[in-house]
């Protein structure tokens, strides 16, 4: 990709009416644009990295052997009747159709859905099973101040388990957490990540958030140092030990990225949804849910993995892995080089992104390129081509090192990039 034809051009001041450092920074790198408070529009940068954080949480729930489909964001008002939340759930957005005159909502979740769609004649051969999605919700937040962190129109993943008992739920429950670990891990979050106790509503006496340590959070924490686990501050109460080690717990801010949810027969039991066992009597199915917000980690990774100069994508995720920066005036040599690089780097599973761009300087050229913040800056000049040299700066370290072309790739794969 040519940086002289990337949509949009980056900004040198962030927009007055955004107080949130996340949606500050991806809207002046070109990550995103902001529609209304609480709706952003993704732009090539940011739909790149949605797409990578997407891949990864895909790859980690078909490991637990999630199978995905879409589900319908257009909900009736009878299934919401049926559960009790029509009238309960403040962030519902509800209308009514000019044409049908039909009451509806859009998704906010999908437990509403996903629990009528498995009543399918059920057997105990049948389960467990596990439906997940990544798709668009929509919740009437009544503020919506934390940028990417907060929405009322966001991407999330949601998983839903059917089991035949709270024993077989609590193995695959297990297993999610680990999942949920491997991909807070692969987006460079794991190490200020942590499985938070939680209330668990109507339906279980805990619930467990994963929560990521960042001074924007809005939910207030208490992490046990010893053993990384927390408790959430609504269920804190007196409690001045660790409930696992009893460990000393420390305040901290943080923000939710991923929850999980024991539902039992909660919703099963308000859509009869039952399964017949092996003695030929029927039984509810037991559910549990497991969530992630997908566009909320851009906003996590934003405000928590960068610096005054702008965002520091890990590698993972990166929009292009590579920031290749040309210095100077055009010449065959240096076009030369330039080929001859991104040709062995895209071999290599590298995608890169070429400033080209003549009008601008080497420090406005490295300015941006700290903004957007690839995990790579790559550069070439004249000069650097007289020693049959390549710069390599990584995003997340000061200092810059010069190899020689030919030794460009295996040398990135020695610092792990």
């Amino acid at each position: 990709m040519l940086q002289s034809k990337l949509f949009p051009k980056t900004l040198k001041e962030a927009p007055k009416d955004e107080v949130s450092r996340n949606a500050e920074l991806l809207i002046r790198a070109g990550f995103v644009s902001k529609l209304q408070a609480g709706v952003y529009t993704l732009l090539p940068l940011g739909l790149r990295t949605v797409k990578k954080i997407t891949d990864i949480v895909r790859e980690e729930m078909e490991a637990i052997h999630g199978q995905e489909i879409l589900m319908p964001v257009l909900q009736p008002k009878a299934n919401w009747e049926a559960t009790g939340r029509w009238d309960s759930l403040e962030v519902l957005f509800k209308f009514i159709s000019p044409n049908t005159k039909i009451e509806m909502a859009l998704g906010p979740t999908h437990e509403e859905v996903v629990t009528p769609l498995a009543d399918r004649n059920l057997s105990y051969q049948d389960l467990p099973f596990y439906l997940y999605q990544i798709q668009t919700k929509f919740r009437d937040e009544a503020r919506a101040k934390s940028g990417m962190m907060r929405g009322r129109e966001f991407g999330m993943k949601d998983l839903y388990s059917f089991h035949t008992d709270e024993a077989d739920l609590d193995v695959y429950y297990e297993k999610a957490t680990e999942a949920y670990h491997k991909v807070f891990n692969r987006l460079g979050l794991g190490d200020r990540t942590f499985l938070t106790f939680a209330s668990g509503g109507t339906f279980s006496k805990y619930s467990h958030e994963f929560q990521t340590l960042t001074s924007a959070g809005e939910d207030l924490i208490h992490l046990c140092r010893k053993c990384s686990l927390a408790v959430n501050d609504e269920i804190f109460g007196e409690q001045s030990v660790c409930p696992k080690c009893g460990g000393a717990l420390t305040p901290e801010k943080a923000a939710e990225v991923g929850n999980i949810f024991k539902l039992k027969t909660k919703y099963t039991d308000a859509f009869n949804l039952k399964y017949k066992a092996a003695d030929g009597t029927q039984k509810p199915v037991v559910m549990g849910c497991y969530g992630i917000g997908i566009t909320r980690l851009l906003g996590v990774v934003a405000e928590t993995l960068s610096d005054e100069k702008g965002l520091i994508w890990p590698s993972n995720i990166s929009p292009f892995a590579i920031h290749l920066i040309s210095l100077g005036a055009p010449n065959e040599g240096v076009n030369k080089m330039i080929e001859e690089a991104k040709k062995s780097l895209e071999s290599a599973g590298y995608d890169i992104l070429i400033d080209d761009r003549q009008d601008k300087s080497a420090g406005e050229k490295f300015a941006d390129a700290d903004l957007i913040g690839c995990a790579i800056r790559l550069v070439l000049s004249e000069r650097l081509l007289a020693a049959n040299e390549v710069e390599i700066k990584l995003r997340n370290q000061k200092e810059a090192i010069k190899v020689s072309a030919g030794e460009l790739v295996a040398t990135l794969r020695k610092l792990g990039v």
